[in-house]
């Protein structure tokens, strides 16, 4: 069996720096770490350096869903490497994200996420993925 993945992108209209250190702020996470219309970022702490933590609290209206993870690779404007631990995620799933300058002003984001419980689980997570991007888009 082939380990589940997906990949989205999106051009995002904001210098490749901005675009990365939006990542590494935790007051810029709460901004955009939003997969749903209805649900908010009461909390989120980052440490990024290679071996540091990241935590991410996503409440819908009824409920709080923990995120994290660890920094495995943080080449600075480039690419982001982090371990993903939710209540839905299975061990060795992993989140690259890469950070291409496009002209003077915008740049492209790729986001590849690897290892899901299940086909469902990497569905949803292509949603929210997706728009965790717009949001970003909306915010840098």
């Amino acid at each position: 069996m082939t380990e589940l993945s997906l990949s989205v992108s999106r051009r995002i209209n904001a210098p490749a720096e901005k675009v990365f250190n939006a990542w590494l702020d935790p007051k810029m996470l709460a901004r955009f770490m939003l997969p749903g219309e209805t649900m908010s970022v009461p909390k989120a702490e980052t440490d990024p350096r290679v071996g540091g933590r990241f935590d991410i609290i996503m409440a819908t209206p009824d409920r709080e869903i923990p995120h994290g993870g660890i920094y495995k690779a943080i080449d600075p404007h480039t690419r982001i490497v982090f371990t993903w631990e939710s209540p839905f995620s299975i061990d060795g799933s992993m989140v690259t994200l890469t950070f291409t300058a496009v002209g003077a002003g915008a740049t492209d984001v790729e986001l590849t996420h690897v290892k899901f419980p299940s086909e469902e689980s990497r569905d949803n997570h292509q949603g929210g993925w997706t728009a965790i991007l717009a949001k970003l888009a909306e915010t840098v």
